[in-house]
């Protein structure tokens, strides 16, 4: 599973970065998933932060 976070829908409020630091960090001052770190969707921990994200800007899609 794919983790994404859309930085048109993304407001920076960085709970994402709180919650799994290991997979998100901030590019100008917005989420964004750390380079190869893309394909940690099934970690409970990412799987929440989708859920919680204030901006809903966190996606988890299949594969490819």
């Amino acid at each position: 599973m794919r983790v994404s976070v859309d930085q048109n829908l993304c407001y920076g409020s960085a709970d994402c970065v709180h919650r799994v630091g290991s997979v998100f960090t901030t590019v100008d001052g917005f989420g964004a998933v750390i380079p190869g770190r893309e394909d940690t969707g099934d970690d409970p921990r990412v799987r929440e932060a989708a859920e919680q994200c204030p901006s809903q800007a966190i996606s988890i899609t299949d594969g490819e």
